[in-house]
């Protein structure tokens, strides 16, 4: 049990001094691992504005570092490639998917991918648009509402939320994978040097004349992450805590928002079936994973609980 003690987080020379330091070194490492980019210091303004800004606002900072590390070790992923690792799984993949989920479309076996780009239809180009939107919104906005109300759950939904993208990470270097998209672009060879595809989303852009999603997948870090789908595990986890929290017809919403995020990924052919299905079931062992570190490890629950008395209101 957490004690009730609240905390007032004050700005000291030593906390400036720790601030900046970590701000400089983290420009630094970016520029000699990934490069400079416009990103970087978005974020790092963003972070500072944060913590000079005032009480509400470092405790917001501190209850959301651990999206913050989720986002620098996404980043950084770019300077570790996994296909250096692993052998990168193009053919026996697609060939999988099309053993267990193919489609017979005028006398010729398809993947639901192949398959739904031959049949696809302007509403549902805009609908998987939409849904493929909030991947990251819903998740992040979900837990700034948990932040005014339930600081313990905002605490849990971050901590989890980064548990199940490390868990998705490692499946990333043990088993780096081609999205459909590129066996449609480029077949079965490996170019280690091609860039983010929109796939299509591309249809998304078009109809509306924008570059929503072309500029969204320039900042991807490795085309050979489709396995498993990091799309498909985040609804889940937002999902979980939505119903854990009794939240009525929201929980519907974000209902419908995991299952069109889960069409959309095949539909837009940026993954397999058994890709969202890894995903689903990277949700499933992350969500699992930090319950049982919570339940069965008195360290880590007064962790938690030094946790939350930072940011208690």
């Amino acid at each position: 049990m957490s004690n009730n003690v609240s905390h007032d987080i004050t700005v000291n020379p030593r906390s400036v001094i720790v601030v900046s330091v970590l701000s400089i070194a983290y420009l630094l490492l970016s520029y000699f691992l990934v490069g400079f980019k416009g990103d970087q210091v978005v974020l790092l303004l963003l972070c500072n504005g944060l913590f000079y800004a005032s009480n509400i606002s470092r405790k917001f900072l501190i209850c959301y570092l651990t999206f913050l590390v989720y986002w620098i070790i996404f980043d950084y992923m770019k300077a570790f490639p996994n296909y250096r690792y692993n052998t990168v799984h193009i053919a026996d993949l697609y060939n999988f998917e099309k053993h267990l989920f193919g489609i017979n479309f005028n006398g010729k076996l398809l993947t639901p991918n192949e398959y739904l780009k031959l049949n696809s239809t302007t509403f549902l180009d805009i609908i998987s648009g939409i849904f493929y939107l909030c991947w990251i919104p819903v998740p992040f906005g979900f837990g700034i509402y948990l932040f005014f109300t339930n600081r313990r759950q905002c605490l849990e939904f971050t901590i989890a939320f980064v548990i199940v993208n490390l868990i998705g990470f490692v499946g990333y270097y043990a088993y780096p994978a081609a999205p459909p998209w590129y066996i449609q672009e480029h077949g079965f060879t490996l170019l280690t040097k091609t860039g983010e595809g929109v796939a299509g989303l591309i249809r998304f852009d078009h109809y509306f004349n924008a570059r929503i999603f072309q500029s969204i997948y320039t900042k991807g870090s490795n085309v050979f992450a489709a396995m498993p789908s990091l799309h498909s595990a985040y609804p889940i986890v937002v999902f979980y805590y939505a119903v854990k929290n009794k939240l009525g017809w929201a929980n519907v919403v974000f209902g419908v928002v995991m299952v069109g995020i889960w069409f959309g990924a095949v539909y837009t052919s940026h993954h397999y079936v058994l890709d969202v299905i890894a995903g689903i079931l990277c949700a499933v062992a992350g969500i699992a994973l930090f319950n049982l570190l919570k339940n069965r490890w008195a360290w880590f629950s007064r962790f938690i609980d030094k946790y939350e008395s930072l940011v208690k209101k």
